[in-house]
């Protein structure tokens, strides 16, 4: 049973999110860890991360920061090679490389600049490289329905529905 009460409370990190932390000793590790303990109590439902340092003079908000900065990375790499090629150059000169690289995440980026209108000023950027290939084919397939039936665009663009048509699917809006 996952009883935060027995932590140290620290700060409400977002809206229904709680951090705690605690020192506690590691068994695996045979060492004390600085714990950080995200409870999650949105709908009813409790959730929680259990994130650890061994460093036990940091700080737990530190703690919970620094792994969400490192998720971010993790999702843009794993985006770079599944859908922009990053692991698919097979040259071996370090410039070659450094440019395959470079132009992987600049594409990337260049996905991630055509989605930011779309996105609302008050809240961050949402992306995932698989929505943004979702979206385009939705908005193509759209078109191409459009022309083959030769109806008008810009009725149907106008329709509240079509913003709709072109998110189906999208992992994020």
């Amino acid at each position: 049973m996952h009883q935060p009460e027995s932590l140290e409370f620290v700060a409400l990190v977002e809206k229904d999110i709680k951090l705690y932390t605690a020192l506690v000793w590691s068994v695996s590790l045979k060492r004390q860890i600085r714990i950080a303990d995200l409870l999650n109590e949105r709908d009813g439902k409790r959730r929680f991360v259990l994130l650890f340092s061994t460093d036990l003079e940091i700080d737990p908000l530190d703690i919970y920061q620094f792994y969400a900065a490192r998720f971010q990375i993790e999702f843009i790499f794993r985006d770079a090679r599944q859908f922009t090629g990053l692991a698919d150059c097979q040259a071996r000169h370090p410039q070659s490389l450094d440019s395959h690289v470079n132009l992987s995440l600049f594409a990337l980026n260049l996905a991630k600049l055509a989605l930011a209108p779309e996105q609302p000023c008050d809240s961050s950027l949402h992306f995932s490289i698989a929505s943004f290939k979702r979206l385009a084919l939705n908005q193509h397939l759209l078109e191409l329905f459009i022309s083959m039936f030769e109806l008008e665009p810009t009725l149907i663009k106008s329709h509240p529905n079509y913003h709709n048509l072109c998110q189906y699917g999208a992992i994020t809006s």
